[in-house]
This record gives C-alpha cells, sequence and structure tokens, in this order.
C-alpha cells in the first residue's frame, strides 16, 4: 500500500526524545499510584526492590524496543516485519507490532476519559466547588460526575481533541515540542507544590511514609507489584517505544538514553509522592485511599487548606499534563500505522484514529452510567478494556518483544550497536534471554490467576 512519507521523521535533538519518553512513561499511575505503593510496601525498601526490577525487565525491554524500532524505521507493525524478515525470521513477527499498536489504542479510548475528569476538576477547584465542603459533599460531586454521560463526553471529547491536535501537528513540531513545553512546566509545577509542602507541614510525615525502609513488608506479592509496575511504568509492550525508537538517529545511544529516562521517571514518580502526601497528613485524611486519593481526598484538603485554589489548580494542571504527555504517546503508533499503510496524510490518520478511539471512550464512559447494566464477562465495558489491556495485551506483546530481540536477532551486530564490552554482554545476554523474559512471564501467570 502507498506510503506517503518521503523521508521517515526523525527527532530534532536526543534532549526532546527524552522528554517525550520520560512524558509518555509519567502518566496517572506514576503521580499517584507509585507513591501510594512505595509508601504501603516499605517505603524506600520497595523503591530499592523497584529500581532492582526495573534495571532487570524494564530498561532490557525499553532498549530492545527502540533498537527494533530504530533498526525498522517504520510502523511497528513494519518495523517487526521488515527486521525479522533481514534476520531470516518469519514476517509473522509483525503480528507483535499489530498487538503492540492494539494495547495503545484501547488504552487510549479510557485513558482519555481519565483526563477529561482531571480537566473538568481544573473548573471545579477554580470556581470554588469545593471550599468548606466535607467528604461525602466532594465524593457525590464525584458521583456526579460520572453519572452525567453529557458531562463525561464534553471533557473526554476536549481531552481527545488536544490529543489529536499535537499528534495531527507532527512528530517534532508537535509530539517534541509539546514534550519539551509541559515537561518543564510539570517539573515546575511539582517543585512548587512541594515547596509549599515544606512549609505548611506534612513534609516530615510524608517522607517517612514514603522513604523509611521496613523490610518486613517486603512479601511476595510486593515484590510482584513493584515487578508489575516496573514493567507498565516505561510504556512497553504498547508499540510506543518501537514507534518513539523508528524516530531516532544512529547518533543516539540507547544504554545511556534508556538510564537517563528511567531515572527521570522514578524521581517525578518519588517528587509525586512528596507533592501529594503532605497535603493527605496535614489534613488528617487517608493515605490509603486509591484513585479516590485524587478525586476525593485531595479536593476536601483543597477546599479547607490556605492557597488551597491556587494548589488545586495547579495539581489538577499537573495530572492533565501528566496525562497527556502519555495520550499522545499512545496515539503515534496507530497515526504512523495509518500514514505509512494508506493514502492518508497524518493530518487524516490522525482524524480517523482519534474519531474511533474517541467513539470507544463514549462506549466506556457509558459504562458508568447509561450502560451500567451492560458488562463483558462480568466487567463493565471500561473495566474490560483496562483488563484486556494490562493483563494481556501488554505483557504478552513485550515478552514477545523481548524474545524476538534477545533470541531472533543477530547478537553480534546487537552488541556492536549498543556498544558493549565483551563481559558487560555476557551480563546483558543473561538479562535479555532469561531473565527479564522469566519475570514478565511470572507477573503474567500471577496476576492472571490473581
Amino acid at each position: 500500500m502507498a506510503n506517503n512519507k518521503q523521508e521517515h521523521a526523525q527527532w530534532s535533538s536526543s534532549f526532546g526524545f527524552v522528554l517525550a519518553a520520560v512524558g509518555s512513561a509519567v502518566g496517572l499511575g506514576n503521580i499517584w499510584k507509585f507513591p501510594y505503593m512505595v509508601g504501603e510496601s516499605g517505603g524506600s525498601a520497595f523503591v530499592i526492590a523497584y529500581l532492582f526490577c526495573i534495571a532487570l525487565v524494564g530498561f532490557p525491554v525499553l532498549v530492545a524496543e527502540w533498537l527494533i524500532g530504530r533498526r525498522g524505521q517504520k510502523n511497528p507493525i513494519n518495523t517487526f516485519t521488515d527486521v525479522a524478515v533481514s534476520e531470516g525470521k518469519s514476517r509473522s513477527w509483525g503480528i507483535v507490532g499489530a498487538t503492540g499498536i492494539l494495547g495503545g489504542f484501547l488504552i487510549l479510548s479510557f485513558y482519555s476519559v481519565i483526563g477529561g475528569w482531571a480537566l473538568n476538576y481544573i473548573t471545579k477547584i477554580g470556581t470554588g466547588s469545593f471550599v468548606g465542603q466535607d467528604s461525602d459533599t466532594v465524593g457525590a460531586t464525584f458521583d456526579a460526575m460520572l453519572a452525567s454521560a453529557g458531562t463525561l463526553t464534553i471533557w473526554h471529547t476536549v481531552f481527545m481533541a488536544i490529543t489529536a491536535l499535537i499528534v495531527g501537528i507532527g512528530v517534532t513540531r508537535g509530539i517534541e515540542t509539546t514534550a519539551k513545553v509541559l515537561m518543564p512546566l510539570l517539573g515546575l509545577i511539582l517543585f512548587v507544590i512541594v515547596g509549599y509542602n515544606v512549609v505548611n507541614g506534612g513534609f516530615g510525615e510524608a517522607v517517612n511514609y514514603l522513604f523509611a525502609p521496613d523490610m518486613s513488608k517486603l512479601t511476595g506479592d510486593v515484590m510482584l507489584a513493584a515487578l508489575g509496575h516496573a514493567f507498565f511504568t516505561l510504556s512497553i509492550g504498547m508499540g510506543i517505544m518501537v514507534a518513539y525508537g523508528s524516530y531516532l538517529g544512529r547518533e543516539v545511544n540507547l544504554l545511556k538514553t534508556a538510564r537517563t529516562v528511567v531515572i527521570l521517571d522514578t524521581v517525578i514518580a518519588l517528587a509525586a509522592g512528596l507533592a501529594i502526601f503532605p497535603i493527605i497528613f496535614n489534613n488528617g485524611l487517608d493515605p490509603a485511599a486509591g484513585p479516590g486519593l485524587i478525586f476525593v481526598s485531595l479536593p476536601i484538603a483543597f477546599g479547607s487548606m490556605t492557597a488551597g485554589t491556587i494548589i488545586g489548580i495547579l495539581f489538577f494542571l499537573l495530572i492533565t499534563f501528566a496525562a497527556l504527555t502519555s495520550s499522545i504517546s499512545l496515539l503515534e503508533p496507530t497515526v504512523e500505522f495509518l500514514e505509512e499503510r494508506t493514502p492518508m496524510s497524518r493530518t487524516v490518520s490522525t482524524i480517523v484514529a482519534s474519531t474511533v478511539i474517541w467513539l470507544l471512550g463514549i462506549a466506556a464512559l457509558l459504562s458508568f452510567n447509561l450502560w451500567s447494566d451492560f458488562t463483558i464477562m462480568g466487567n463493565g465495558i471500561f473495566d474490560a478494556l483496562d483488563k484486556i489491556t494490562s493483563k494481556f495485551l501488554l505483557p504478552l506483546t513485550g515478552l514477545a518483544g523481548i524474545i524476538f530481540f534477545a533470541w531472533k536477532m543477530d547478537q553480534r551486530t546487537i552488541q556492536q550497536e549498543l556498544g558493549l564490552s565483551n563481559g558487560a554482554w555476557q551480563i546483558w545476554q543473561v538479562v535479555a534471554k532469561f531473565v527479564a523474559p522469566i519475570a514478565i512471564i511470572v507477573v503474567f501467570v500471577t496476576t492472571l490467576l490473581g
């Protein structure tokens, strides 16, 4: 089929690529889930376990997807197909690229709905909706939002439109430029909120909650949780990093760049904890509120604290920016595929992909209200999409990708491309061939049985 690209797009700089990759990795899970997991699972002991897991699983899979993408210089399906053929393997490896694109496609449909919640709450905080309100009232406000198909549709549409606009502009002018703007702003907002917390109390308690080591909490379940989060936090198994890798030049050092992305991703996640938990502790709220932490517990605090409106707006801007930098990466693989495999331009490809994802998102948000009685294997559409992707598509795609990389590609050329000495290469081989695949299988089977 037609390929409209005369020349495959490239990142204008490695700095821009790093910010785009970090932006993809830093999402809603980093802002609330990771800090919560750290606090509940042993503080710094969990952080050490997480870093150990990310080094043995997340890091090699991330490097593998970038390298495969850079080798192929096309969308994930064509990349896996072409690289497989060049290695003398079956063209059917293109299926791995297809499942990656599908995973990102499905995730964005419900991720955009949550991004819409964050946008909605910027306006609610800004208009003083939570000032002086108790937990019952704030909880009722959140429930009312979920019950309103119209409200959810409006904000889902706005969030999806912003995402489509950025991706439609292009890789360098759209995705890279947005990352260069939003990621520093995200860091600045985190810095401001953390600074506010240092002055206004609860900071010491939050530091203790997040970082005080408690090795007794490092159970098998906690280690599996650390392993699972290490795998999913880097946006691997979704076609994203293969697509992003396809825009990379040969001059980029994949190992050093991956190390930078992993460090920044982790630092931002921990900083988010220092932004959230002092507010929670200073207002006597429950740190174990889970998803309700963002949309119920924190608005209660913002409504009663000094400068709460300003801090609240900044916080939900933070949430929105984190969601947006992830959503544009989720949309990109599908757009890249349509642009390269059909006669459609990038603009038309973006409109088509975004419209279909938007429609699926409508179905997902209706599961909270008008379609609440409709279930797929006992789950509403929203939850079904979440489970299909997190339990099946992501781990299986990541597993297939690392197997292809470590067992099917010529290892001598990979060693040269990564620039590893013989000693380091032997360690890399053990991790990529055995440790990472086995760990992914353990997470997949355990999650499936759970």
